[in-house]
């Protein structure tokens, strides 16, 4: 029989019921199991995690526990200052994410900045894991078990349940606040958008868009419209309110 204690750090308390938060958690096995297999078993998924250290030594996720191993996991925020190996290759840039079916408002929101998010109210776990591994993108979730897959290198459970303040979260988790690119994406299915010329679309122009605007787009994949009316007005002063709060 392995004895072991496992420690979480930071954010990762999130996911542990009160009594066992920031502090040492007695863990014991009949076989060998790797640290991976550890901490979700106590309910962290592996992508919440950056660091792991075992006796002051820096580990990764296939470490197997030996006896008396006494693990300290550290999420994102904590790494800089702690020495460890990388758990993970870096994260793809442009950040690229697919959501599950219940971030359909988030998914808008993402898309809206400008960032290639990819949705559907139908994906089944296997798809969006699948999705995420071959198309290197970050998984956002809000169900934790999904996140535990193997295959899943890049995800994150989302904490808030508002879509604004979901939106803050996924900014500043991955620092977005530089890559912000209004009417590049189309909100609806996730198409590029381009300049065309209000000649081309005048047919399909309502009376008053016609006369009061003259700059355009279009989505290269569904054909839908866009301009720069007071929607637009509305959604930058949204954007110019959450750089503030995270200035």
């Amino acid at each position: 029989m392995i004895h072991a204690t496992v420690r979480f750090h930071g954010e990762l308390n999130d996911f542990l019921p009160r009594a066992r938060r920031n502090a040492e958690i007695p863990y014991q096995s009949d076989g060998k199991v790797s640290i991976k297999d550890v901490v979700e078993s106590l309910g962290v998924p592996h992508t919440e995690i950056e660091a792991l250290v075992v006796g002051g030594q820096s580990v990764d996720l296939q470490f197997v526990l030996t006896e008396d191993t006494r693990a300290e996991v550290y999420p994102l925020a904590m790494a800089p200052s702690i020495p460890h190996v990388p758990l993970r290759p870096p994260i793809p840039t442009p950040r690229r994410f697919v959501l599950d079916t219940h971030l359909g408002t988030l998914a808008s929101y993402l898309r809206m900045f400008g960032f290639d998010t990819l949705y559907r109210n139908d994906y089944d776990d296997d798809e969006l894991a699948q999705v995420a591994d071959e198309e290197n993108r970050i998984l956002l979730t809000r169900d934790r078990g999904l996140l535990k897959r193997g295959r899943v290198l890049f995800g994150y459970f989302v904490r808030e349940t508002d879509p604004q303040r979901q939106i803050a979260e996924i900014v500043g988790r991955y620092s977005l606040q530089a890559s912000i690119e209004t009417l590049r994406r189309c909100i609806r299915c996730n198409g590029l958008l381009r300049p065309v010329s209000k000649e081309s679309i005048l047919d399909r122009l309502a009376p008053k868009t016609a006369a009061y605007y003259s700059e355009f787009s279009l989505c290269d994949s569904c054909d839908q419209i866009y301009w720069r009316g007071s929607h637009y007005e509305h959604m930058r002063n949204f954007i110019d309110t959450l750089l503030r709060g995270q200035a």
